[in-house]
């Protein structure tokens, strides 16, 4: 199933999460509140996938009609798969994808991370 998730291409500052279902307690000990949920929604899961960030401006000097073509630039998400996020359920979109429930995020409705390589 993950050849499928495979196939999805996340774009710029946006991150495909897989919900948790409810857990009060995150892998390395992490206590949720029981109310974290209700006072605004937040959620938590697993991010899958990330956007490949914050496109950057072409800032090039030197005369417009002699420009040659680059590659798009971007300014990395501070986010990475792998990661627990907890996130603000209002600003996600709800997918199903192999019937399987997924959000996806902009990074600036992410709250925290948790990260197990540190």
């Amino acid at each position: 199933m993950m050849k499928d998730i495979d196939k999805l291409i996340v774009v710029g500052d946006r991150v495909l999460i897989k919900p948790n279902d409810a857990v009060d307690r995150t892998h390395s000990g992490l206590y949720l509140p029981a109310g974290y949920k209700d006072k605004e929604n937040v959620q938590s899961g697993y991010i899958v996938k990330c956007g490949p960030g914050y496109p950057l401006p072409d800032v090039e000097e030197g005369e417009s009609w002699n420009r040659q073509e680059r590659a798009p630039r971007y300014l990395p998400l501070q986010v990475q798969p792998g990661d627990l996020a907890l996130f603000l359920q209002k600003n996600a979109i709800e997918i199903k994808y192999n019937n399987e429930k997924y959000f996806i995020v902009p990074q600036s409705a992410i709250l925290m991370v948790e990260r197990d390589d540190f």
